[in-house]
């Protein structure tokens, strides 16, 4: 058997299952490339730019429970891709970015585009790798795909030197190999039992862990029994069905006063699969010290980095929700039912959304509103960073296999590329993105990428010709003195057809679920802009200038 190291990537690959893998072709890895031709249950996916491709791969990821894949070239190529491995990183996606490097021999010279990828990406990843032997090549790779999706999942990076594709290997070493489940300490488990039995005011908040390993039937069984509310860490809303009586909201940008009251002020907290982020935590300041924690996370990493926690818990969180579950008792307080139900009125009032008749603009209540009633139940919802945002997160509820995926980096940019890969992911689900204005121009030429890969997602553009989150901030810290966040914009609806998709301007609400229709039916990448009122930041209606 004679390989060469390109070759025996791409066998990698077959053997880890992988059958997308996206990025933007380039000379230090063409060996790669003409590796994938050989093999047709591989797809290569070229992009328009290489943090699209890492956005698609991303998405792809979280939507089909696999391991993503991007590639890209040297150097800027490389640099490119790493807004999609930050946001890999922050969200726990499991992810490999293969990236071209330059010759050996050429390193540490400053050559065309050298990078030293270690250093550069070694803070942003779980483990970055350069194989500089091709025999090594299935060793390594095998291994950067069990790092990738073991433990706490994450973003791995393997760095390939062009000269090492060209290598002749002999003999095939390693195959793919999975970790087993953690599984929890069953006198812990016991533990909690009690903790919860004797608390009086609890809440459980469930982070992207519930979703990852698939844990939410287990969650409500739990909550149902112990009549313990929960809410949802920042941007992980389908962790719990928001139908639910014991839901009682998200937290994060937008979180409701009375909900961070109600966590300061509960005496046992369980965490599930949640890293406590500076977002899920309005700036650490969620718990009270005086709570007693409950902190469940697949690594031993995460417990302590942000609170201390009274019963620290090392475990798969479905597994640890299964052995919970056969152990604790139905609770029928009466108190502990009626604090439920008067936060869970709360979010509902909160949710609700008022709908405002404009003349000249959109109102983004009655979108969230008409998109709940038009879209399928288990549609998949992608979106940007923006204030945007806000809407979407206050008023969509997720329930029957309706996903949300959106980046917790705040990443601009990244609802159309992952609802591409989304999309790929799930051919048989509808799949729409929300961009503002700003974020959408940043990679909206992988509309391009949609159309020549007859992907048929929607994309929403909502169009206020403003940077508004950082012009909420302007305004919040320098009134009346903008700079920088003004903008103006092409007409989305001709750019979408010209790219060969469909394309839609809506002006007025009423012009709406008739655009949304249409769209649905054109069975092809389809875009809809939204224009609304720049006078109007966010669905918080205080900020408004």
């Amino acid at each position: 058997m004679n390989l060469t190291g390109g070759q025996l990537v791409v066998d990698v690959l077959e053997k880890e299952g992988v059958t997308k893998v996206f990025g933007v072709p380039g000379e230090s890895y063409l060996n790669v490339l003409d590796a994938i031709y050989e093999h047709q249950s591989i797809e290569y996916i070229s992009a328009r730019q290489e943090g699209g491709a890492s956005f698609m791969a991303e998405g792809y990821a979280k939507a089909s429970g696999q391991v993503g894949v991007c590639m890209a070239t040297r150097g800027p190529g490389a640099t490119n891709l790493s807004i999609g491995i930050h946001t890999a990183h922050q969200d726990s996606t499991p992810l490999v970015a293969l990236i071209g490097q330059v010759e050996r021999e050429f390193r540490d010279r400053e050559a065309f585009q050298e990078v030293d990828f270690v250093g550069f990406f070694s803070h942003l990843c779980k483990w970055t790798v350069e194989i500089n032997h091709a025999d090594r090549v299935p060793e390594l790779l095998h291994r950067a795909f069990h790092i990738a999706r073991s433990g706490r999942p994450g973003p791995v990076l393997v760095s390939l030197p062009e000269d090492m594709l060209d290598d002749i290997v002999t003999k095939v070493t390693h195959r793919p190999f999975k970790a087993s489940t953690i599984f929890p300490n069953l006198e812990t488990v016991h533990e909690v039992t009690k903790l919860i039995e004797e608390a009086e005011r609890p809440i459980i908040i469930a982070g992207g862990g519930v979703i990852l390993s698939d844990a939410t039937e287990q969650l409500v069984k739990l909550s149902e029994l112990t009549q313990i509310p929960v809410a949802t860490a920042f941007r992980r809303f389908h962790a719990f069905p928001n139908s639910h009586d014991n839901y009682v909201g998200s937290l994060g940008i937008g979180a409701r006063p009375d909900l961070l009251s109600y966590i300061k002020e509960s005496d046992l907290v369980i965490a599930l699969g949640t890293r406590f982020s500076q977002m899920t935590t309005a700036d650490y300041t969620l718990l009270n010290e005086d709570s007693k924690l409950i902190h469940v996370d697949v690594t031993e990493e995460t417990l302590g980095k942000v609170y201390t926690p009274t019963v620290p818990v090392v475990s798969d969180v479905k597994s640890f929700l299964e052995q919970l579950v056969k152990v604790t008792a139905e609770n029928k307080d009466e108190k502990r039912k009626i604090n439920k139900d008067e936060i869970r009125k709360n979010y509902v009032e909160f949710s609700t959304p008022t709908l405002i008749e404009k003349d000249n603009y959109v109102d983004m209540n009655s979108v969230i509103h008409h998109l709940s009633e038009q879209l399928p139940k288990d549609a998949i919802i992608t979106s940007d960073a923006g204030n945007f945002f806000s809407w979407l997160s206050r008023y969509y509820r997720y329930d029957e296999g309706g996903k949300y995926y959106g980046p917790t980096s705040g990443a601009m940019g990244y609802g159309m590329p992952a609802a591409i890969g989304a999309k790929m992911a799930n051919p048989d689900k509808v799949v729409v993105s929300f961009s503002g204005d700003g974020g959408y121009m940043m990679t909206m030429q992988d509309f391009e990428t949609a159309v020549r890969y007859n992907v048929p997602i929607i994309s929403f553009v909502v169009n206020n010709n403003i940077y508004g989150t950082i012009r909420t901030h302007q305004e919040r810290k320098f009134p009346e003195r903008m700079v920088g966040t003004q903008l103006s914009n092409p007409n989305y609806k001709e750019i979408a057809a010209s790219f060969g998709g469909f394309g839609e301007r809506v002006t007025t609400t009423d012009e709406f679920v008739p655009a949304l229709q249409r769209a649905l039916a054109s069975n092809k990448p389809a875009l809809i802009e939204i224009l609304t009122d720049p006078r109007i930041l966010s669905a918080n209606h205080d900020q408004t200038i």
